[in-house]
């Protein structure tokens, strides 16, 4: 059966989560705060009862607080094995808190027909439960291999010149051996990252780092590149998945600043490109 094409605007059904401040602590860990700290510059987002430190959130903790379901069952009979992360973008209405409820609804807002593979774009907008205050925005671009070629349209293209330039900023990050064990307790329990044997189904050697998890690892370099290490500058972020990562590789974030933000890239270990297309914006 083909994609169904008529599910633009579909929305889930509002959903409620609620986290902790040892929820927030764990995500911390998982996207490497904290590791090859001496000055501690992370230990407000580490620990919660270091003197004359009150604990505070990374902002990009958003992908994993959003509670709602995505409406994919909406899209027909497709293999949801061969959907792929595309593109992952954030915005944040404020600073997160370190525990509360929230809740979120997730909207179909685009389908496009790149002929081997069809793009779904979702967003999903996310209020404090209670009072409805916004507190951030997701947005994701879906890849379904095999799904295109009905002769539809191709969708907007969005082009991210990124500088030949030498950049204004360069932080590396190195990923522990373990690091998608560690990740995968915020919530995404797929075996593509902790498995061997289903690693070696999907065609790698070893299980891979979550694409999350490197934009969590991207997401720390541009708050302490760009907003001093304060998450209430950090306004919204969005990047292109482009290359898998290994857990032990290190991760390189060029920054090139525009007049809201800047523009970035990630790269693995061995140079080549993990997360391209990045766009940033200071609050």
């Amino acid at each position: 059966m083909a994609i169904n094409t008529d599910v633009v605007g579909a929305t889930s059904e509002p959903r409620q989560r609620t986290w902790t401040s040892t929820d927030a602590l764990l995500y911390a860990l998982g996207v490497g705060a904290g590791m090859d700290d001496p000055t501690g510059a992370e230990l407000e987002f580490t620990t919660e009862n270091t003197r004359d430190i009150t604990q505070r959130v990374l902002p990009t903790m958003a992908v994993v607080l959003q509670a709602s379901g995505l409406p994919l069952r909406e899209l027909g009979d497709v293999n949801l094995a061969m959907m792929l992360h595309g593109e992952q973008g954030i915005t944040l209405h404020r600073e997160l808190p370190t525990e509360g409820t929230l809740e979120s609804s997730s909207t179909i807002t685009g389908i496009w027909d790149k002929t081997k593979g069809a793009v779904v774009d979702v967003e999903a907008s996310t209020v404090l439960a209670g009072t409805g205050e916004p507190l951030f925005t997701t947005r994701a671009s879906l890849f379904f291999r095999g799904e295109g070629g009905w002769g539809g349209d191709r969708g907007p293209s969005v082009t991210v010149e990124i500088p030949e330039s030498e950049p204004d900023v360069e932080i590396t990050y190195q990923t522990r051996s373990d690091q998608a064990l560690l990740y995968r307790l915020n919530g995404d329990r797929n075996p593509l990252h902790s498995d061997p044997q289903f690693a070696a189904d999907g065609g790698f050697g070893t299980p891979i780092l979550h694409g999350l998890c490197t934009y969590g690892f991207t997401g720390r370099a541009l708050l302490h590149g760009l907003c001093d290490g304060d998450p209430a500058r950090f306004g919204s972020m969005d990047a292109r998945f482009t290359s898998p990562v290994m857990p032990g590789e290190a991760l390189t974030v060029r920054m090139w600043r525009t007049d809201d933000g800047a523009q970035f890239r990630t790269h693995g270990s061995d140079g080549r490109v993990v997360l391209d297309a990045g766009r940033f914006a200071v609050a």
